[in-house]
């Protein structure tokens, strides 16, 4: 069992930075990857950026990197996310998650999600 709880999100304006936490846990705690994903109301969820647990390696989605920034803390088993420069399309709902997958860029690659946490950017 695997269990991811993010937290973090709120309301902020625009330019503000918000770090978003993802800690894991739970016997079959033990990702290959983990990501971040968001989503908007009627849409469906937009890849943020991935980790590989063990390396470190990151990859970012499109118009993601250069003010996000993916990282980690394998002693804590926590997950984070760095958002700078937030603009009011960044207001979403984002969801950690963690897989087995190489190369996940996409939601099926993800076996455990989190509950998501609302971030909210006023303009």
């Amino acid at each position: 069992q695997v269990q991811l709880i993010e937290s973090g999100g709120g309301l902020v304006q625009a330019g503000d930075s918000l770090r978003l936490s993802c800690a894991g846990s739970g016997s079959a705690f033990n990702p290959y990857t983990m990501g971040w994903f968001r989503q908007t109301p009627g849409k469906e969820r937009q890849f943020v950026a991935f980790i590989n647990w063990v390396s470190g390696n990151t990859y970012y989605g499109r118009s993601m990197k250069g003010r996000f920034t993916i990282s980690k803390d394998n002693a804590k088993s926590t997950l984070y996310l760095e958002m700078n420069n937030l603009r009011p399309e960044g207001t979403a709902v984002y969801y950690c998650a963690a897989g087995r997958t190489v190369f996940p860029n996409k939601e099926s690659d993800y076996t455990y999600w989190g509950q998501g946490t609302q971030v909210t950017v006023s303009s």
